[in-house]
């Protein structure tokens, strides 16, 4: 993927923390001199600080084991992101381009849906692999801005701690798992006042409505 993005002709910054494909990027380097490898952990990489100012397209073969939080930091730089392709496991794939409704809907997918706008490209066969992984993978794209441009939200972290709340607990609606933070008949109340059932669950409500509906909980400034 490196070689390819690099046989481009524009500007490759290769991040990897694995000391030794490190050394295998820096000898693809001597070949390609817009190729600049960072020797680090993506999740520590200021990523901002490599585009100076421009804007950036990301690519990559992530970690299944940590793919959430390498998304959630990537995001956290959507203003200077373009676009994001990566290839991960297929399950999770499926979970960032759900709809409402929908079982592999929940809270990655709103994350996912309220910064960019993603594609499930194709699924990758395990075979593709030396050696081949127990579980089958897939590109997916992730075209920014998503949602969040749209709605216009002053408080996105708040939000999303609301939206944790809302999917605490998957097969129970929203009056149970809004529990703690407000009381069931005020929470029937305002789905109701949002033309939603007022036994909905999480999973049934898009982006929009779970921004509406936390908005009505949050005094806006």
């Amino acid at each position: 993927m490196t070689e390819h993005l690099a046989a481009s002709g524009v500007p490759v910054y290769a991040i990897e923390i694995d000391p030794h494909l490190g050394d295998h990027l820096r000898h693809l380097s001597k070949q390609f001199r817009n190729l600049t490898v960072i020797q680090s952990d993506v999740l520590e990489v200021d990523i901002p600080s490599i585009g100076a100012g421009r804007r950036i397209r990301v690519y990559g073969n992530l970690p299944y084991y940590i793919t959430s939080p390498i998304l959630h930091r990537l995001f956290s730089f959507a203003d200077c992101i373009d676009e994001i392709h990566v290839v991960i496991q297929t399950e999770v794939a499926l979970r960032l381009a759900a709809e409402p409704g929908t079982k592999a809907y929940g809270y990655l997918s709103v994350v996912t849906q309220l910064y960019s706008r993603p594609e499930f490209v194709f699924e990758i066969p395990r075979s593709a692999f030396s050696p081949p992984p127990e579980v089958t993978s897939a590109l997916v794209t992730l075209r920014l801005p998503g949602e969040r441009a749209a709605l216009a939200l002053p408080h996105i972290e708040s939000f999303l701690d609301f939206v944790k709340n809302c999917f605490a607990q998957k097969r129970k609606n929203l009056v149970n798992n809004l529990r703690s933070v407000a009381e069931p008949q005020m929470v029937r109340k305002t789905l109701e006042s949002l033309d939603l059932r007022p036994d909905a669950r999480a999973e049934q409500l898009s982006v929009a409505q779970l921004a509406d509906f936390f908005r009505s909980f949050t005094p806006q400034s």
